[in-house]
């Protein structure tokens, strides 16, 4: 009937300003269709004569000027009325590239009804008019012509062609194909050939030459959601994976929608492709984002829980001063470190931070010099720690504990080697001290064991004299070891052990200060420990060789998987343990049965699984 409603489609992200779209036209009384997205715009446009489209300017993924532009490149659609709605400020440049992708009207936000409505009806009527010029024709067409059954099955294969034209991006985002389930034939347009890696002069798509494009399992899914297909529910979506005859694996999302005959049988099947590839890459870039954010927070927290563990002091207001002390040194590092994206710290921004306070009031207690050098993550923190352990001995006992005092700071790069000199004077008459407290213990862990440098202490009596040497090629790759001899624990051979009784539990850890504190836990529950271990190769030498009882392996040694190590361990039947800042389900399945202890690490929960573990 001509006086039947036409339809208007409604195109916005937003539910809520499609809601009051619908509430002004309303009044209108007309068939009111709406959209989230271009897909389903498309899909919408492909079954409904529409008369009027009002597209939002600005939506995610395929915006209002590039939907325009699909809708314009159909022949069916070059005289649909198009009215775009904007909620920001059109520039003339925005205005004139609309009107070059066919709008033939803007509505800006917030929208007056009445504006709103009346710019509708206008097209709606013409779009109405237009539609009673055509019956006209096509009595008129009637009259003169004599309806044949051939004709009919003509002009019906034509309608279901114009319906299943190809709305592809130049790109090839999207793509259309249509199956005559009557006829056995299958068609695709430039934009599906493009996606699937084909040449469309070629390639003669049929069901035999397209499955092996499709990934096996995905091919199964898009079989199962096809026989689910019926006259109720006539249309279906879902993603699956295209593997190009060149290899590339491409992610699609695939709409389609099924014609029915007479005695409900399927007689039409038509879609539209669309290459999804970047959005599930970023999305897996999101995920490994989170993950990679998760275990540096875990590892900061493990960090400091090693610090508090690991403090010792004679009371509650020296033990506070520690520690702020040492977790202010931390904080400096990752904050220079996070103003740079993590890419690297400046050891002179790292030194100023760290001797601020002994430059109060003009007086330089502290004198610095060296070349502009930037540290990668691992050394910043590491040399952070490190320096603050030797200002604040020397403020305790050396020369920064008294007016004359002074320390000189010096550093260079000399053949592949960053070294830091450290050279007290006119402080009070020191010695070398009986035994290694934390701030030694530290410094060493962290130079030699972590980054493979050299550490020495020269205790003079007219004060401390102490040189840091790292691995340093200008190229933040300072984090390779170098040569040293893996079996020794803060400068001192670890015992061979040769009594078939004494086992010990292999400790791997690469972080300095968890390593330490992990040591000390093992020794509090009564165990001896073989290592701490930093490097890979070491790690794989003591599972070999030496008398364990258990391991307790960090999964990430330096940017290397410690699986081998535990494979030796499973080889041996050695119980083992993993320690990670990942979540446990990143373990590979091949050891899903192995405990894991995320960090930080609790003290109790690593008795308790040594309990279960230690034979």
């Amino acid at each position: 009937m001509l006086d039947d409603k036409v339809n208007i489609l409604l195109v916005d992200d937003q539910p809520g300003k499609l809601l009051t779209y619908q509430t002004i036209l309303a009044d209108v009384g007309e068939n009111l269709l709406s959209a989230n997205n271009a897909t389903e715009a498309l899909e919408l446009l492909l079954k409904h004569d529409v008369a009027v489209v009002l597209i939002d300017v600005y939506m995610p993924d395929i915006d209002g000027f590039q939907l325009a532009a699909m809708i314009r490149n159909h022949p069916r659609f070059e005289k649909t009325a198009l009215i775009f709605i904007s909620a920001i400020l059109l520039t003339d440049v925005d205005r004139l590239r609309g009107y070059e992708m066919g709008a033939v009207d803007y509505v800006p936000v917030p929208v007056i009804p009445e504006v709103l409505r009346a710019k509708v009806k206008v097209f709606v009527e013409l779009f109405r008019k237009t539609r009673q010029l055509e019956q006209l024709n096509r009595d008129l067409e009637a009259r003169v012509a004599e309806r044949t059954a051939e004709l009919g099955a003509s002009t019906f294969q034509l309608r279901q062609s114009e319906r299943l034209r190809s709305l592809a991006l130049a790109a090839g985002q999207m793509g259309s194909w249509e199956w005559s389930i009557a006829r056995g034939s299958v068609t695709w347009d430039q934009g599906q050939c493009e996606i699937f890696g084909v040449d469309p002069h070629t390639f003669v798509p049929t069901l035999e030459s397209v499955r092996p494009l499709i990934i096996a399992e995905d091919f199964e899914l898009l079989m199962r959601a096809f026989r689910r297909v019926s006259k109720d529910a006539n249309t279906f979506q879902t993603e699956f994976r295209v593997r190009r005859p060149t290899g590339e694996v491409r992610w699609c999302a695939g709409t389609a929608a099924a014609i029915f005959g007479e005695g409900g049988k399927l007689i039409w099947l038509s879609g539209v492709t669309t290459d999804i590839t970047e959005r599930k890459r970023t999305e897996e870039r999101q995920i490994l984002l989170a993950e990679e954010v998760d275990h540096r927070a875990r590892n900061v927290v493990a960090v400091v829980q090693s610090i508090m563990r690991l403090t010792r002091a004679e009371s509650i207001d020296e033990y506070i001063g520690a520690l702020d002390g040492r977790i202010g040194a931390l904080s400096n590092a990752h904050r220079l470190l996070a103003s740079s994206r993590w890419e690297g710290a400046d050891l002179t921004r790292l030194v100023e931070e760290e001797f601020a306070p002994y430059r109060a009031n003009g007086n330089e207690r502290v004198s610095t010099s060296g070349p502009v050098i930037l540290l990668p993550p691992a050394t910043a923190q590491t040399i952070a720690l490190a320096l603050h352990e030797l200002a604040t001995n020397a403020a305790k006992y050396g020369a920064l504990s008294n007016e004359p005092g002074h320390v000189e700071l010096t550093w260079r790069i000399d053949t592949g080697k960053l070294e830091i000199f450290w050279i007290e004077s006119g402080g009070p008459k020191i010695s070398a001290p009986t035994r290694r407290g934390y701030g030694s213990r530290a410094i060493v862990a962290g130079i030699e064991r972590q980054l493979g440098g050299v550490v020495n202490f020269d205790w003079r009596a007219t004060g401390l004299r102490c040189t840091l040497s790292v691995p340093h090629d200008g190229n933040l790759e300072s984090l390779k070891r170098s040569p040293l001899d893996g079996n020794q624990i803060d400068g001192v051979a670890a015992p061979v052990l040769t009594d078939p009784d004494d086992k010990r539990v292999l400790l791997v850890e690469d972080e300095p200060l968890v390593s330490m504190m992990l040591a000390d836990m093992l020794s509090a529950f009564g165990h001896k420990v073989d290592g701490p271990y930093s490097r890979f190769s070491d790690a794989v030498t003591a599972a070999k060789s030496n008398n364990l009882q258990a391991g307790i392996l960090d999964v990430n040694l330096g940017g290397e998987k410690t699986y081998a190590v535990a494979n030796i361990l499973t080889d041996r039947k050695i119980p083992f343990a993993f320690v990670t800042g990942y979540g446990p389900d990143t373990i590979v399945s091949a050891f899903a049965h192995a405990p894991v202890l995320q960090k930080p690490i609790e003290a109790a929960k690593l008795h308790a699984l040594l309990q279960q573990i230690v034979r």
